[in-house]
């Protein structure tokens, strides 16, 4: 199994980015997760919602190609972008990844 790079960047200013590891059939959900990062993701990570939404700023070669569900559910997210992607699909396949976290007060509650 390889091991990459993913680093995390995010909308809200108070936090700084990090960089953390990323297994080969991962997703950026599932690592934001298991390190205490909030990102929302109200359908459990199944594809299900836009809740867990990101930027992905370098490396979308390095992910699983988007679904036409994904796109679907990327359409009725928050403020997406030509770069969004949703984490629970954000899987790595080969390579280091940066993303961009949007703003997790909206869903939060904060």
């Amino acid at each position: 199994m390889n091991i990459f790079k993913l680093k995390i960047n995010f909308e809200e200013t108070s936090k700084p980015s990090l960089e953390l590891p990323i297994a080969e059939g991962e997703s950026v959900l599932d690592v934001c997760l298991d390190n205490g990062i909030e990102l929302q993701h109200n359908c459990g990570g199944v594809c299900g919602c836009s809740t867990c939404q990101v930027y992905v700023n370098s490396g979308m070669d390095f992910l699983q190609e988007i679904s036409d569900k994904e796109e679907d559910f990327i359409d009725r997210a928050v403020n997406p972008r030509i770069n969004s992607r949703l984490g629970c699909q954000c899987v790595v396949i080969d390579g280091n990844i940066e993303v961009t976290l949007p703003d997790q007060h909206q869903f939060l509650g904060h």
